[in-house]
């Protein structure tokens, strides 16, 4: 199986992107998966650049919104205004009304601004003034967030988290290609950069939920997320939901990787970055702050040596 335009995407987003390659493998996992991607990381490792070259190279709009602590949900989805030479009220739409939104900061806000993208997220649509509006297709939230550690941040709630298929790092590139960021050795200019349509797009994400999943490897996600619900060190386990996100983002993944099935390697791979945030760890953790990653990871890692892998 050979997808020369989902290979064609990965390459070019590589020139933006330098020394990226697994984590734009994620990226565009979670694009034809029909999900979102949050990001926590430091500042200029190239988040922003990921969401632009994301847009610029499926022809879609992209529209970003720094998160504050004084933004309002309004400030997201809109606000119905007076024209007086009309006479009559008009809806404003807001930044959320677009193909690719980056979320930048998303931690930086109040919880009820985060919780305005709830409904966004999850059913591509906002609702206004007792009105539901679809919102474009498609329809990719990249958010960022800064260590719970900064200053002025506030946790996401778990609900709001959930709607995320992954959560990665970019992390820092190597030394060969950090060197070349240095010295501007790499793509900047966003124009002329389209390499499918948004047709196109809406096909392959078709194509994906073709690629085969056998009861195998149903069973062997079905005993990771159970296993997650039971854990001495986990008091809420991984929803039906992420079970979901873990098949839909195995599948894509597979169809990245040139193939029409998925492999145990895809599943043990995508757990920690879809799985992960998803649960609430007991001892580690303070109710209403994230757990820290060194908890998730040696949990996740303690689950994975537990449950019999698939031959």
């Amino acid at each position: 199986m050979n997808n020369p335009k989902t290979e064609s995407l990965l390459s070019t987003l590589e020139t933006f992107l330098l020394g990226k390659r697994r984590k734009l493998e994620y990226a565009l996992t979670c694009l034809l998966s029909q999900g979102h991607i949050l990001i926590e990381d430091v500042p200029g490792v190239g988040k922003t650049t990921l969401a632009k070259s994301v847009a610029n190279c499926i022809n879609a709009d992209f529209k970003r919104i720094q998160f504050t602590s004084d933004l309002l949900p309004s400030d997201l989805i809109g606000v119905t205004v007076f024209h007086q030479n009309k006479g009559q009220f008009e809806f404003q739409k807001g930044p959320v009304f677009t193909n690719v939104l980056l979320a930048d900061e998303i931690n930086r806000a109040n919880p009820k601004t985060q919780s305005a993208l709830l409904e966004a997220m999850h059913d591509a649509q906002v609702s206004h003034d007792g009105k539901t509006m679809p919102l474009p297709s498609p329809f990719f939230v990249i958010a960022t967030q800064n260590s719970k550690d900064n200053y002025g941040t506030f946790p996401l709630p778990e609900s709001q988290l959930d709607r995320f298929l992954m959560k990665i790092h970019l992390g820092y590139p190597d030394e060969v290609h950090e060197k070349n960021v240095i010295k501007g050795h790499y793509q900047k200019d966003f124009n002329n950069t389209v390499k499918i349509s948004q047709s196109e797009l809406a096909q392959l994400q078709t194509e994906t939920r073709a690629v085969h999943v056998s009861d195998e490897l149903l069973h062997y996600m079905y005993q990771i997320i159970d296993s997650s619900r039971n854990h001495p060190n986990v008091r809420v386990g991984v929803s039906p939901r992420g079970g979901q996100a873990l098949y839909r983002a195995c599948q894509s993944m597979a169809f990245i990787r040139n193939r029409d099935y998925v492999i145990p390697d895809d599943v043990s791979e995508l757990t920690p970055y879809v799985l992960g945030h998803r649960v609430i760890l007991k001892h580690h953790q303070v109710p209403g702050t994230p757990a820290s990653e060194n908890a998730v990871t040696k949990t996740f890692d303690e689950i994975l040596d537990k449950v019999a892998r698939p031959v």
